[in-house]
């Protein structure tokens, strides 16, 4: 019987945290991450705004302001992010691993046409010479769906779905082996959403690269993903297989985010939306114990003084809750004044 093939993961991030400021003014924005993603898979990651999400994909490639400090590992294929020199880190930038920026409204540049914003990283790199990089962005442009005609367009001339095409075919531009995709359905309509994700799931599976989706919607990252890490105050407190962890939630903050959400077709008040009481914690002023018992409708009173690790939630599922039982194969969606239960 042929074994099964052993994929090594484009990237390995351990214990990543990143502090804005030093000293007493020092606030923590990434607290201890961890990650994994190989080739063909795609890995999502959810929460709320001011969670720690866009500060993470940034830190992925050293994109982060100097105030920002760094400290873990991030080995892209094997070589640490956070020690490579200069030069080094700038070829992999693109070429190793290039991001897909939230709002493309906003990242293109207004006064230089499409074509050659495309070309640009392709040239930086020595791919190849000008006229052979104007060619190949056009051919980018009708691998994700546009005519290499609109090259010669400027982004006020593009819809909004269709600029973010183009960013898909920037990011595309140095055949990297993993991408970063930052909130890349915000502000498009459901119809061009639905596009844009069908489309980044083809590209993964025809070129075998590697993603990793940041968005706060848990609908979209169940569909689109293999894997889901759910992100509150800057740590991972619940992470498994994308579907799992959409419907059968075991941290109170994951189920909370994914009630959030109407099912379609599901009308019963189970499955209601339901919104989540107050706003995430100020970085500057994390509340003590788990940080997010303030907002939690089954904290102990433990909670308040005892902050949880990532343990056993089922299989191959992790979860940061006193609750959640290691042996439980299917967990209850915990009620307003519930307890939450696991039944083996």
């Amino acid at each position: 019987m042929t074994e099964p093939e052993v994929r090594q993961p484009l990237l390995v991030v351990r214990d990543l945290r990143v502090t804005y400021g030093t000293g007493a003014s020092a606030v923590p924005a990434v607290r201890g991450v961890d990650l994994r993603v190989e080739a063909g898979r795609k890995l999502g990651i959810a929460g709320e705004s001011g969670c720690g999400k866009s500060t993470l994909a940034l830190a992925l490639l050293r994109l982060l302001p100097p105030t920002a400090t760094l400290s873990g590992e991030i080995l892209l294929d094997g070589e640490d992010v956070l020690t490579m020199k200069w030069g080094r880190l700038r070829a992999v930038r693109w070429a190793g691993a290039s991001i897909v920026f939230q709002g493309a409204m906003h990242s293109l540049n207004a006064v230089h046409r499409i074509g050659d914003q495309i070309a640009e990283p392709i040239l930086l790199h020595g791919k190849a010479a000008p006229a052979a990089a104007h060619r190949r962005a056009g051919e980018l442009l009708e691998q994700v769906g546009l005519p290499a005609a609109r090259a010669d367009a400027y982004p006020h001339e593009l819809s909004g779905g269709q600029r973010q095409r183009v960013m898909i075919a920037m990011a595309l531009a140095c055949d990297p082996r993993l991408i970063i995709a930052d909130e890349p359905t915000t502000a498009l309509d459901v119809m061009i959403q639905a596009q844009i994700l069908r489309l980044i799931e083809q590209l993964v599976a025809d070129q075998d690269l590697g993603l990793i989706m940041i968005s706060h919607d848990l609908a979209v990252l169940s569909d689109t993903c293999d894997r889901l890490s759910v992100m509150y105050a800057g740590r991972v407190v619940e992470e498994g297989p994308a579907k799992q962890v959409y419907e059968d939630a075991r941290h109170p903050y994951g189920n909370a985010l994914s009630a959030a959400f109407p099912r379609i077709g599901d009308l019963s008040s189970r499955h209601a939306p339901r919104g989540l009481p107050g706003d995430p914690p100020d970085p500057s002023a994390l509340p003590s114990g788990c940080t997010f018992h303030p907002r939690c409708p089954v904290a102990l009173d433990s909670c308040a003084t005892e902050d949880q690790e990532l343990r056993a939630a089922g299989q191959d599922r992790r979860a940061a809750c006193v609750l959640v039982d290691p042996d439980a194969v299917t967990a209850s969606r915990p009620h307003d004044g519930d307890t939450v239960r696991s039944t083996s």
